[in-house]
């Protein structure tokens, strides 16, 4: 940016020095040409300066968003699947689903993919779905066998 304020800057004092008298039309054009240039190469230079420290913090928020994903996710890059298409949640390794303590559900809603916190199911909250902000009711079956008191953990009554 240097290079287009110098240009102008060069421009300017070329004009200066050739005192033209701004009185004649053409003279007061020229001067309000160079003045209007000068003022657009300020205002290019303030929106460079602006996109360097936008592209700063981008950056800095990339990876502070990679070091979140390795704590929530508890995985490297090499876990993330950059090939699948699908906007589900692929990208994480369900073998172990029960041991992270989240299920996956589709929103009746928006019909995204959700996971949720089996712990989410023991507070009175309602689940809102992170993609289109509505609510999702749940109606959990019990598939225990038991009968009377239940032994299974679960909160439902049983009949």
């Amino acid at each position: 940016m240097d290079s287009l304020t110098s240009k102008v800057a060069y421009l300017k004092g070329l004009l200066d020095g050739m005192e033209l008298d701004t009185t004649k039309a053409e003279n007061k054009l020229l001067a309000k040409i160079v003045e209007t240039m000068e003022e657009i190469a300020e205002a290019v230079e303030d929106v460079a300066y602006a996109n360097e420290e936008l592209e700063e913090l981008a950056h800095e928020l990339d990876e502070d968003l990679h070091d979140v994903e390795e704590i929530v996710y508890d995985c490297d890059d090499d876990d993330f699947d950059d090939d699948d298409d699908d906007d589900n949640f692929d990208i994480l390794d369900y073998d172990d689903d029960e041991d992270m303590g989240f299920f996956e559900i589709q929103c009746p809603n928006c019909n995204e993919d959700v996971m949720v916190d089996f712990d989410a199911l023991d507070d009175d909250a309602p689940i809102i779905c992170p993609n289109c902000r509505e609510e999702i009711e749940l109606e959990i079956d019990c598939d225990c066998d038991c009968e009377g008191d239940c032994d299974c953990g679960c909160d439902h009554d049983h009949e």
